[in-house]
């Protein structure tokens, strides 16, 4: 049995929220769920979702993590709760801190999360908002971690919109030390503040900007993408696929990389857009562990906030 972590800060709304030391000790206890996926209990606990986007992997891989620690979910739909009636979140967090041992809420809005966390009194879980996707970042770094042994001469090269994948990505990055570079069109680059924080934790020369894909990955051992438009701004789909022609991870760009070099993706993929599939189903793809190892790192989490 592996000995019990019990994280500083009782939310988990910013990869800022964890220390390195935590971060490292979540992606330890993560692959020890792993290969041991029962060994950890936590019986009769109780998990509420709140999902005011559409989700596949972060919904079943938290409800499968809740159940594998001996606990239930609540589902609570906006459309079939009180929350899609404009309850005020003030109210909504002390009642759910009630029933609930714990919280995991995808949102439009930062300042929702944030707001839940203010008032409930049990852990909130950030499981997409606006600006970060934290939990998405954990298990990325996890499948890093397996295919490398650690995160030492890793070079990270995200290729895509500056959005929340990328800003969690860029802050976990820079707490595990490992040269993150992000390339995307000019005006598409993460927010600056993200990027100033970052480089506040890692130093300078461990985040790094590029326009041209090409020499962004040049020496790097793992290429990263997510869709060029997010949930909320199908609008700007047409736009946003011109403005990101030529930033497709493709065999072409992949061949520039180092000859280790996997690739990742979040998932959903849109084919020949930001990825083709060719390289999805190519053997350097790490994209399906990477969408497991949501499981792993979720289950972690949840045992480490409840403990």
């Amino acid at each position: 049995m592996v000995n019990q972590l019990k994280l500083l800060n009782r939310n988990f709304l910013s990869s800022l929220d964890l220390s390195t030391s935590e971060i490292n000790k979540v992606l330890n206890l993560a692959e020890y769920i792993k290969q041991n996926p029962f060994d950890i209990r936590h019986d009769n606990k109780v998990l509420g979702l709140i999902f005011n986007k559409a989700s596949t992997r972060t919904r079943v891989s938290f409800q499968v993590a809740m159940s594998n620690l001996g606990g239930t979910t609540v589902d609570l739909n906006p459309n079939t709760s009180q929350i899609g009636r404009g309850e005020l979140i003030k109210d909504t967090a002390r009642v759910l801190s009630r029933y609930c041992d714990v919280l995991a809420i995808r949102t439009f809005k930062q300042s929702d999360l944030d707001e839940y966390a203010h008032w409930a009194t049990i852990p909130v879980i950030n499981a997409l908002s606006d600006i970060e996707h934290p939990c998405q970042a954990l298990a990325d770094y996890l499948t890093i971690k397996e295919e490398f042994g650690g995160f030492k001469d890793v070079v990270f090269t995200y290729i895509g919109d500056g959005n929340n994948v990328a800003n969690s990505l860029i802050y976990c990055g820079a707490l595990l030390g490992i040269e993150v570079r992000i390339a995307c069109p000019i005006g598409y680059e993460p927010n600056s503040e993200i990027l100033n924080k970052a480089k506040r934790i890692s130093g300078e020369t461990k985040v790094k900007l590029f326009n041209d894909p090409i020499k962004a990955v040049i020496g790097a051992n793992v290429l990263y993408t997510d869709v060029w438009s997010s949930m909320g701004e199908e609008k700007n789909r047409d736009e946003k696929d011109k403005n990101f022609l030529g930033f497709t991870i493709n065999k072409n760009l992949l061949n520039n990389a180092l000859d280790n070099a996997i690739v990742l993706h979040c998932l959903p993929a849109y084919r020949d857009k930001e990825i083709t599939d060719e390289v999805i189903n190519c053997q350097k793809s790490r994209i399906f562990d990477q969408a497991e190892n949501r499981l792993h790192v979720q289950q972690a989490l949840l045992s480490c906030l409840i403990n």
